[in-house]
């Protein structure tokens, strides 16, 4: 593996004191180039459109995102054993969802979602139904067509 991605053996080894240290870097590698923030300004034109445009932009439908998300539940499985991992995966969680509530509170701020809708809470439900959808494309795919229909739905509800 160090070969393919032009490296020695011992560079590997010099970077990282631990396998565990070398799998935390590789899931936030993962984390980083496994699907894009939608361009523009987060959030914008409307807080429904762009988790819409990020949750098809990221989930696995197709090849590639397939791939990273079977990489991702192979980090999943790590976790359970290795600390180091079960935080990487935390934090990049919690850095989500701070976005998210961060995007939910402006959107509630300026009227375009009502006030009553809690930016915690969504932040939480978006990221679990993201996941949830993630891990349930894997083992029944659907057409991408049906996903963002049913995804707007889902998002409609939380945001409504």
């Amino acid at each position: 593996m160090a070969a393919e991605a032009g490296c020695s053996l011992g560079a590997v080894q010099k970077a990282f004191s631990s396998k565990e240290l070398l799998l935390s870097a590789a899931f936030s590698r993962l984390r980083e180039t496994a699907g894009g923030i939608p361009p523009g300004e987060p959030g914008r034109p409307t807080l429904h459109g762009w988790l819409l445009r990020l949750l098809m932009g990221l989930l696995p439908l197709d090849d590639r995102r397939r791939a990273a998300q079977r990489q991702g539940d192979a980090f999943s499985q790590w976790a359970l054993q290795t600390p180091s991992v079960a935080a990487a995966i935390a934090e990049s969680d919690e850095h989500l969802r701070q976005l998210l509530a961060g995007l939910v509170a402006r959107a509630r701020a300026e009227g375009e979602i009502p006030s009553r809708v809690d930016p915690e809470v969504t932040a939480w439900s978006v990221l679990a139904l993201a996941q949830g959808l993630a891990a349930q494309l894997l083992y029944a795919p659907r057409p991408e067509a049906e996903v963002e229909s049913r995804l707007s739905a889902a998002l409609s509800a939380l945001l409504d």
